[in-house]
């Protein structure tokens, strides 16, 4: 196989994989599912979902800090699925993956 057919199909493999990651839905949460963040594989936040017992107006600080934990939740999430399908993918041929 010569180089431009290898190139041609790293290319193929980077679409597709790229075609999964934005397909994915994957949730992270926080306080026990009172706060609840679905991302796509490319870290696109599709829906933030908050629980009515959640809201406090006297204590926004504990709803915006309910976000950001499902937020990286969520992220860390991603992180791993990517981490599982790029492993998947190489199959080995890259040392590290």
């Amino acid at each position: 196989m010569n180089i431009r057919q290898m190139m041609k199909q790293a290319q193929a493999m980077q679409d597709k994989v790229q075609t999964e990651l934005a397909a994915m839905s994957i949730e992270g949460s926080a306080g026990g599912g009172a706060v609840v963040i679905r991302m796509s594989g490319t870290k696109e936040v599709l829906e933030c979902r908050i629980d009515k017992e959640a809201v406090d107006a006297t204590d926004l600080e504990m709803l915006q800090d309910l976000v950001v934990a499902a937020a990286r939740d969520a992220g860390r999430k991603v992180d791993e699925a990517v981490q599982q399908k790029t492993s998947k993918m190489l199959g080995g041929m890259v040392p590290g993956f």
